[in-house]
């Protein structure tokens, strides 16, 4: 979760770094939301939160933010952001519930992933 980890954003910004910095933002802190969906029967704790504007957040570093709404978007944002040469954020807003994978769980081998190929 980008919130774990935002002050990565200002080393890309300062050593002026063409870094592209997708969020698959579904408000929650989401591999933890994720983990406690699969693992623990959705008892939430804590993964609930108050985002700030990403992109507001992007430009507040000196970055470029995107947010993007649509999944007929998406294919257009990336290629205008790669075609940037600065750090550029781009805010992919998905459903709460959205789950991303593969996933690897606690203790396992990387060949024991989740909705991955082994």
């Amino acid at each position: 979760s980008i919130q774990m980890n935002i002050q990565e954003l200002a080393t890309a910004v300062i050593n002026k770094l063409p870094v592209k910095v997708a969020i698959l933002n579904n408000r929650f802190l989401g591999m933890v939301r994720q983990w406690q969906e699969l693992f623990y029967k959705k008892r939430y704790s804590s993964v609930k939160l108050c985002n700030p504007d990403f992109v507001k957040l992007a430009e507040s570093y000196g970055a470029v933010g995107m947010r993007i709404t649509k999944k007929e978007d998406v294919r257009a944002a990336i290629k205008k952001a790669i075609a940037i040469d600065n750090t550029v954020m781009l805010d992919f807003v998905v459903e709460e519930e959205e789950n991303v994978y593969p996933m690897v769980p606690a203790g396992e081998a990387i060949n024991r992933m989740i909705g991955g190929m082994a």
